[in-house]
């Protein structure tokens, strides 16, 4: 980490300008660290690795190459980071022309501040408008880089307590309101602690801890490791509202990143095909602060899934940023 007072305005270090035009290759994103993407089928838009040590000025290098059949004119390009992410300059000019085939460097600062403890995401977006060239006037490059470890597994996020024995209600707080599954009610379900819970074609378990602990994940952006190959990412568990859904990100040992987006029907009253999820499990009532109550009343768990690359080998996934979804489990799916 380098001292803050070494950081200086970015003001005072970089001056906007027009930039001329030069040879340059992309650079590739570090593995296992950073995704690196381009929007455009043709014009193709790279950004360097952005040094996250903070508190630091990073200095970023934005790669356009013009693919296309036309002469590329009147180029701009913009790079952004995180939201309150000083950038000098926002955008850059470029003079002249790029014949086809070739390639022009953008170099950019941008304030990065101290870096985090906990496990991080960081997107940072590059920009080029122009005429010519590929004629689709713009094109776009993401670049994503994390720091930190993700949790060894789902166990270790546990952050909420969905499960009570009818004899000790009280620990539970599934949806906010002191209620939760009744352990004895979800076991005549076929939901039992450890057990083998088969969905959407993958194995998955329940949670194996006593009643009245926390059993589940409120989700709220947390990064889970999980280790396999296969066509589905499946997650087990229900929402405690009606906008129970979100957008979850996985992360593969190769570098790349995919997202798929899910939700759950809430645990009851929803239509259970909601947000397009597969009913798992039903039981019968819930547990109350006061005890076991709602008899009659279906309290469920739910099962849905987003596509994953079947070529890569999963590393870790970063859960999406919605309380109102819980999960017990989520497994890969061949």
């Amino acid at each position: 980490m380098r001292p803050a007072g070494l950081i200086r305005s970015l003001g005072a270090v970089v001056a906007a300008g027009a930039l001329a035009l030069l040879p340059a290759t992309a650079s590739a994103a570090t593995p296992s660290t950073a995704t690196a993407t381009t929007t455009a089928t043709a014009t193709a838009v790279s950004i360097s690795p952005v040094d996250l040590d903070g508190p630091t000025i990073s200095t970023v290098k934005v790669t356009v190459t013009n693919a296309g059949p036309e002469r590329m004119r009147s180029l701009k390009v913009s790079f952004g980071g995180p939201v309150g992410w000083a950038v000098q300059p926002s955008v850059l000019q470029v003079d002249g022309s790029l014949a086809k085939g070739a390639s022009t460097e953008a170099t950019f600062r941008i304030q990065v501040p101290e870096r985090r403890p906990s496990f991080t995401v960081r997107t940072f977006t590059a920009t080029a408008t122009y005429r010519g060239g590929d004629g689709a006037g713009s094109a776009t490059g993401t670049r994503t880089q994390h720091s930190g470890t993700p949790l060894a597994n789902l166990a270790a996020a546990y952050n909420n307590v969905g499960v009570t024995d009818e004899s000790d209600t009280k620990p539970g707080n599934y949806d906010g309101g002191g209620n939760s599954f009744s352990a004895q009610k979800l076991a005549a379900a076929g939901l039992r602690p450890g057990g083998t819970v088969n969905a959407l074609g993958a194995e998955l378990r329940w949670p194996d801890v006593p009643s009245g602990t926390p059993d589940n994940v409120s989700a709220a952006g947390q990064a889970v490791a999980l280790d396999g190959r296969g066509s589905r990412l499946v997650f087990l568990g229900s929402g405690v509202t009606s906008g129970a859904s979100g957008t979850a990100t996985v992360y593969y040992a190769d570098g790349t990143s995919g997202s798929g987006s899910f939700g759950f029907p809430n645990w009851s009253f929803d239509p259970a095909n909601a947000h397009g999820a597969t009913l798992v499990a039903s039981s019968d009532g819930r547990n109350r602060p006061d005890g076991y109550g709602n008899a009659g009343i279906a309290y469920r768990v739910f099962a849905h899934s987003i596509p994953l690359d079947p070529a890569k080998q999963v590393a870790f996934v970063v859960l999406p940023g919605n309380g109102n979804i819980h999960l017990f489990d989520l497994a890969v799916a061949p």
